[in-house]
């Protein structure tokens, strides 16, 4: 898979997280998880395409940590809904 292929995943993933996220009811709970999901998602892909721009290999890698980061927290969130029944 090579990097513009990544792009475009990460890209389709936020946009489906936001689509989600604002099917969440309209409740304290789900206004705040509607919020980090749509957060941390977009931040998955906004960080992948500014790795696709590092200088140098430790800008890389400092860039793709962030990348795994918010990728692990969109999971957690992804997670809580289903466990929850947030839909």
């Amino acid at each position: 898979m090579n990097k513009n292929e990544l792009i475009d995943r990460t890209k389709k993933f936020a946009h489906r997280c936001v689509k989600l996220a604002v099917s969440l009811p309209k409740s304290k709970i789900g206004q705040h998880i509607s919020g980090q999901l749509i957060r941390c998602s977009t931040s998955v892909a906004a960080n992948y395409r500014a790795t696709c721009l590092a200088q140098s290999k430790a800008s890389f890698i400092a860039k793709i940590s962030i990348v795994l980061e918010e990728a692990d927290e969109s999971a957690f969130w992804l997670d809580f809904i289903i466990e929850e029944n947030l839909l």
